[in-house]
């Protein structure tokens, strides 16, 4: 995923919007937090786009996106929470993709995925 294009109108939207005034790990890591929060429009399809260790999802499954996981799992990566196989668990957003999401959920979902493409970490 490093070899993403840089979006400048993206990039102008996360420093002024998102890690604005952000000095620290944990600031980015809650900017980025509210921000999705505040933009996901919950619950909501999304599709799982990748395999990873983490995560019990497979690539190609959908799954009901509920809500932000608590603040303290966000610290380090994005959880969403999902509903799945009559199971609740938290995978990473960066992970799904969204199934006839609004725009505004589509739009934060491509933020997040676009900033952990492009190599950012908190």
């Amino acid at each position: 995923m490093a070899d993403t294009r840089q979006d400048e109108t993206r990039e102008r939207r996360i420093a002024e919007e998102i890690v604005v005034d952000a000095y620290g790990e944990e600031e980015r890591a809650l900017g980025w937090y509210y921000y999705l929060e505040d933009r996901l429009t919950f619950p909501f399809l999304a599709k799982c786009t990748s395999q990873r260790r983490v995560s019990l999802l497979k690539r190609g499954e959908v799954v009901e996106v509920i809500g932000m996981a608590p603040e303290d799992d966000c610290m380090h990566d994005m959880i969403v929470m999902v509903r799945w196989s009559s199971r609740t668990f938290g995978v990473p957003l960066a992970q799904l993709e969204g199934v006839s999401v609004d725009g505004q959920t589509q739009a934060a979902m491509e933020d997040w995925r676009y900033w952990v493409a492009t190599g950012n970490q908190f």
